[in-house]
């Protein structure tokens, strides 16, 4: 008997084994997960373990709620948005503590209603966040807690058109750039 593609199969098995799990977390609730993004830049962004995430919690489908690296993502957004508003030599430390996405599953509607998220008013997006903006010499120019919601958010055309499955939650964060940021960011000049 030869055994030589049996031992074959087993390495291949192994290796693509060992290459998922190298790539990194398969969820945003696993342990090994990083909490914060790399980097030196101006915007540093942190969160809180998602397991207690709202999105998580409260979820009718909590295995597809924790797939992916969304709250990654939406990190990275809030880096890129929050630092096109911010003056040379500003820094700002920005903590997710919070997240529900927009829409929710709705396991009732047979099979594979489980696996679809239903966009519905009573399912707004809403992110609840701590920061801190500081000027070149280190002076704190405005910080505070904010519990950002759009209870409105299907009736924003613009949106409807985007395919991005994080649209909501992304507009959320420009509008808080918007509506603190810029101003606090440019008060300071």
């Amino acid at each position: 008997m030869n055994r030589k593609p049996l031992v074959a199969g087993l390495l291949t098995c192994l290796l693509v084994i060992g290459s998922a799990t190298a790539a990194g977390p398969r969820t945003v609730t696993d342990p090994q997960a990083p909490r914060a993004l790399s980097g030196d830049g101006p915007v540093k962004v942190s969160w809180t373990d998602p397991a207690q995430f709202t999105e998580i919690r409260q979820s009718t489908n909590r295995f597809e709620a924790q797939r992916g690296n969304w709250v990654q993502q939406l990190a990275t957004y809030v880096q890129t948005s929050a630092g096109k508003q911010l003056q040379p030599g500003q820094t700002l430390d920005v903590t997710l503590t919070d997240i529900k996405r927009a829409g929710d599953y709705e396991p009732w509607h047979g099979p594979r209603g489980n696996d679809i998220r239903i966009l519905r008013d009573i399912y707004p997006p809403r992110i609840a966040l701590t920061f801190t903006l500081t000027d070149a010499q280190g002076q704190v120019l405005a910080q505070g807690e904010r519990k950002l919601s759009d209870s409105g958010y299907l009736h924003n055309i613009g949106l409807q058109r985007d395919t991005d499955p994080l649209r909501y939650e992304k507009r959320l964060v420009d509008d808080w750039v918007r509506r603190d940021l810029r101003s606090d960011a440019t008060a300071s000049r």
